[in-house]
């Protein structure tokens, strides 16, 4: 059987486990949403047809409907007036308290949106999973009738800023052709009491309105922790308007898509009525009762801040994670942004990825939008690679900027920046770029990566990122006999892996985890405070020194090159850097 809706989505209900996409000619939602339209238009020929037909009747009895005021407000101003004043005053005392409980949400329409499935790249898991609950969504009335099962009501959406759980709730909004309901979680809350339950109640409402009329509606609120955090250690609290009494709302409004609807309530009353004066075999059926096709999409970045019992089964039936993207992922993603922006030929999704290692979606975009301003500022039309390591520093660091160094300054910055440049191209790590210009608070930077994305560490990596880190202090310490105030950074740098080396990862002689410890303070302060650790961590960070000192000493032919490089051209690429340093090694290997 093929499951489908008019704009073409669709899936092989025995194929759902491998999210398939389809092509089929019926689906339950559009079913529904044609019924609906035929009723509509019967129900608005009824509603204009009765009117017309009493004026026509009034028109050949000779007594046509003239248009007007009643005679009392044409003859009397005054009366028109005071009824003006009173329809005011009742305005301004009663509008106020009734907007205060209205939803505040935005409709959405599948036309407003240009965002698809087809959109979505580089998390075909996540995409996956909602195909699979689009599928069950769009086919409710099958999946429970056909196969007895029970479609999912509420999804939730949960992992960090920007990694696109909006974005893949208004591409599966789009796609199913149905109202996309958004709101953000803080827009509930009210100043009147009571009226914050009262908008998460309208807002239920209005989806079951939704869909009815439309077949299905899809509702999405964003930062839900905002609303829905847990209600343990409230104690006493006996306000009903707080945190617990808007969680208990939630708990019975994601119970109410069965609800009936203001009509359906009045005509069971009036049978209720009816069937009191009938004896009991002539009673009449009251109607059944339909559930709303209503699908709730929750975003969060702290799950675990939510009540335990809105994840239970039955309410947010499904949690999908959204995590930051793998390099595979960040090469669809790059593409796909690439391909919207101008660039040189040499500017590959495969080197975006290698650079945007930890970045959301919407962070790699952004990088690329930077980059474009770089090279529009530059006099150019479409970004380059270094346009790209630019942004990078520009959104991460800060912007590059000259402040006037004494000179004895400027050697001792691009001496001690050539020190961090050397050891890292020496352990083997990628050097993007080394500046002695300011960003931020830094006077001058080296920025490296792994050659290779990695997402584990050995005790011997971490040494030499510390050996690294304290490399400008020692390239100092070896051509002024002194170090300057500016190895600051580097010595928290290099202390915090040295802590993590031994109070969290056994490099120390225990391997016990001060991290588990249940001490205050963060993992730098248990380490210090621990006799044991703190010798440890002592010794780790005097053999990474010693290392580093031992580094600029031997290969200060290539110390020097940089540091005069850097001084000459304030930056050097990554390319630069490799170069000074594979020359100088050559030469001194020569020489030998």
């Amino acid at each position: 059987m093929i499951l489908t809706n008019d704009k073409g989505l669709a899936m092989d209900i025995t194929d759902l486990q491998h999210g398939a996409l389809l092509r089929g000619n019926h689906v339950d939602a559009t079913a529904a949403r044609e019924r609906r339209r035929q009723h509509r238009l019967l129900r608005l020929g009824v509603i204009l047809g009765l009117p017309l037909v009493w004026f026509w009747v009034r028109e050949l009895s000779g007594d046509p409907i003239r248009p007007g005021l009643p005679a009392i407000v044409r003859d009397s101003p005054e009366i028109t007036l005071l009824i003006v004043l009173l329809g005011l005053m009742g305005a301004l005392a009663v509008v106020p308290y009734i907007g205060a409980g209205r939803s505040p949400h935005t409709l959405l329409r599948p036309s407003d949106s240009s965002i698809r499935l087809a959109d979505v790249v580089g998390a075909e898991g996540t995409r996956r999973e909602a195909i699979d609950t689009l599928n069950l969504f769009l086919n409710h009335q099958t999946f429970a009738d056909e196969l007895g099962g029970s479609p999912r009501r509420g999804v939730l959406f949960e992992g960090p800023p920007g990694t696109g759980k909006t974005y893949l709730a208004k591409a599966m909004a789009a796609e199913a052709g149905v109202p996309f309901l958004f709101v953000s979680a803080s827009e509930f809350q009210s100043m009147f009491f009571g009226q914050t339950n009262r908008k998460v109640r309208t807002f239920f409402k209005a989806m079951r309105k939704a869909a009815r009329a439309e077949g299905g509606a899809i509702g999405f609120i964003e930062e839900f922790d905002a609303i829905g955090g847990s209600r343990s250690g409230m104690g006493g609290n006996s306000s009903r308007e707080g945190s617990v009494g808007v969680v208990n709302e939630l708990l019975v409004q994601m119970q109410s898509f069965d609800l009936p609807t203001g009509l359906q309530k009045f005509v069971s009353k009036m049978v209720d009525r009816v069937n009191g004066l009938l004896p009991e075999d002539m009673a009449l059926r009251r109607s059944t009762l339909t559930s709303a096709n209503v699908l709730l999409i929750a975003a969060t970045n702290r799950a675990s801040d939510l009540d335990p019992a809105l994840l239970r089964p039955g309410r947010f039936d499904r949690i999908i994670h959204f995590d930051l993207p793998p390099r595979a992922d960040r090469v669809e993603i790059a593409g796909y942004y690439l391909d919207r922006k101008k660039h040189a030929p040499d500017v590959t999704a495969e080197f975006v990825a290698d650079v945007s290692a930890g970045y959301s979606p919407v962070r790699i975009e952004r990088l690329l939008d930077e980059a474009l301003i770089v090279a529009v500022r530059n006099g150019r039309r479409m970004l380059s690679l270094d346009d790209i390591v630019e942004a990078q520093l520009v959104t991460e660091v800060g912007l590059a900027h000259d402040v006037g160094y004494h000179p004895d300054e400027r050697n001792r910055v691009a001496i001690h920046e050539a020190g961090h440049a050397l050891t890292a191209a020496l352990f083997g790590r990628e050097v993007r770029i080394a500046s002695i210009l300011r960003r931020g608070g830094a006077l001058g930077l080296v920025s490296h990566a792994d050659v290779d994305e990695k997402h584990l560490r050995t005790p011997s990596e971490a040494k030499d990122l510390i050996a690294i880190a304290l490399a400008g202090r020692a390239a100092e310490i070896q051509e002024f006999k002194e170090a300057s105030s500016g190895i600051a950074s580097d010595l928290a740098v290099a202390t915090v892996i040295a802590a993590q080396l031994v109070g969290q990862l056994g490099a120390g002689d225990s391997l016990i985890s001060l991290e588990a410890a249940a001490i205050p303070g963060n993992l730098v302060s248990k380490v210090v405070s621990d006799p044991d650790s703190r010798r440890k961590c002592e010794e780790i960070l005097g053999a990474a020194a010693d290392h580093a000192m031992c580094m600029v000493l031997e290969h200060r032919v290539a110390l020097i090159n940089l540091a005069r490089a850097l001084l000459e051209r304030d930056e050097l690429n990554g390319t630069e850097v490799h170069r000074i340093v594979a020359d100088s090694r050559r030469s001194l290997a020569s020489a030998a």
